[in-house]
């Protein structure tokens, strides 16, 4: 590897920000900048307190920054001075125009190509790191290859497999890294480059090379079908309920077969972050371009049952609490899409929160990492809910915890302490199966939880 490489990421978000800083962290003789717009966000990078909460990354950083690692609003310098780029800018659902709600909204990564174009006076390698529509490469090849300095940009697709609150353990020791290139002499060539860099700590057999389309729709595929699996086991969840059966032990048998394997068969109210629901309709969305309307309907029940699984649970609620909770105070434990993140993007507890509103009770939102999120969410109703860091004073008063984030702390509490302090009945809605049902009823409380009938 040229010791003199220097590697670039545009956005410095939960996917740039993490990734860069691991590659930093194991290729010491490469020179790795991120920047961004967002002088806040950047300044944190430089900072003790990190703009986002992973486990394991302030070591990471403390490791590498100052070294080889280097964060800076200093767009256009760091595009001149780039060998690879690697381009990890937003790319939300769009919310206006055709495809509104399901397409990839692609002006501010339209907007990264052509500042990239304008400022480059040397060939580069660019390198897709959001999670893009499949053939958007082929748009950036036309925009970067356009010009008239006799520059030559070879595109790639090095989609990111991250989970929030795994996010470095995942990249220091990935299942696999995925590198997409055209099939040429130069798209061959520019592919080496960066399968290079992975091999500094990931075995070879775990870096895979595909064409660039692949890799593309590979990262869209992924994760719809890890979502289609949640919504399946969470409609099945809703059978368990009326006949008897236990989720969790249907779900324990099915894992068993090694066709199925057991993962992302953990039955709760349904899935949020930032990938899972854009992803699929983005994918939806492509169907339907393609002329495929069967299989865009297929994907979009995923993300339907997925709504709907949280609106039952809320359902469920009023069902136990003798049909009303107006004016009844509800604890809302954890606002977190998942544990170990304080993302709170399409969180599940954010419908939850506006269903209880709408019924007129009184949540209380507690979560260790996200009330700051949680607040900027629910910020058109911020004078309805109230936040509290500590979960004994939420629940106090209160006549129902929810369980909204698998927080491990939730399952540790005092919970007789919690049930003193609750009204009587005290309930329990358990949206992820995380409790000992049975040691909280012999307590006193009334648990439901998701799959599972009244007396499990």
């Amino acid at each position: 590897m040229n010791v003199k490489t220097k590697v670039l990421c545009i956005g410095a978000g939960y996917v740039g920000g993490p990734t860069m800083t691991v590659i930093a962290d194991k290729c010491p003789h490469i020179q790795v900048t991120v920047v961004d717009i967002n002088q806040a966000r950047i300044d944190a990078w430089n900072s003790d307190s990190l703009p986002i909460y992973e486990p394991g990354l302030d070591e990471v950083v403390r490791r590498a920054r100052g070294r080889n690692l280097f964060f800076s609003t200093d767009v256009a310098s760091a595009i001149k001075d780039a060998d690879i780029i690697f381009v990890s800018v937003n790319t939300p659902t769009k919310t206006f125009g055709q495809g509104a709600g399901k397409a990839s909204d692609l002006q501010y990564w339209e907007k990264t190509a052509r500042q990239i174009l304008e400022v480059s006076t040397s060939n580069k390698i660019i390198v897709e790191k959001s999670t893009l529509p499949v053939r958007t490469a082929a748009a950036m090849e036309r925009i970067l290859n356009s010009n008239d300095k006799g520059l030559h940009f070879e595109v790639l697709s090095n989609p990111e497999f991250l989970a929030e609150g795994t996010a470095i353990q995942d990249l220091l020791n990935p299942d696999r890294v995925l590198i997409g290139s055209h099939q040429t002499e130069s798209g061959l060539a520019a592919c080496k480059q960066v399968v290079d860099i992975y091999a500094n700590w990931v075995s070879r057999d775990r870096i895979l090379t595909t064409n660039l389309w692949s890799s593309e729709l590979t990262k869209l595929t992924a994760n719809a079908f890890l979502a289609q699996r949640i919504s399946s086991i969470n409609s099945i969840s809703a059978l368990c309920e009326r006949t008897g059966a236990d989720v969790d032990e249907v779900a324990y048998v099915m894992g068993k077969d090694s066709r199925i394997g057991s993962k992302f068969l953990k039955a709760s109210i349904g899935f949020g972050g930032s990938c899972f629901k854009k992803d699929i309709l983005n994918l939806v969305y492509l169907c339907s371009y393609y002329g495929l309307p069967e299989v865009a309907a297929y994907w979009e029940s995923v993300v339907q049952i997925n709504e709907w699984q949280t609106h039952r649970f809320v359902a469920r609620m009023l069902e136990h609490m003798f049909n009303t909770i107006a004016g009844k105070r509800i604890a809302v434990f954890g606002f977190a899409f998942k544990a170990n993140t304080g993302d709170t993007r399409e969180s599940p507890a954010n419908l939850v929160v506006r269903d209880l509103l709408e019924e007129q009770a009184h949540p209380v939102v507690t979560d260790p990492k996200a009330i700051p999120d949680a607040k900027r969410d629910l910020k058109d109703v911020l004078d309805k809910v109230l936040f509290v860091e500590d979960e004994y004073k939420a629940a106090e008063k209160a006549h129902a915890v929810v369980i909204c984030t698998e927080w491990q702390q939730y399952s540790k509490l005092d919970w007789q302490r919690i049930y003193d302090n609750m009204e009587k009945p005290a309930f329990v809605f358990d949206g992820r199966n995380i409790l000992d049902a049975g040691a909280l009823r012999q307590i006193g409380f009334e648990v439901i939880s998701v799959g599972k009938g009244i007396a499990e």
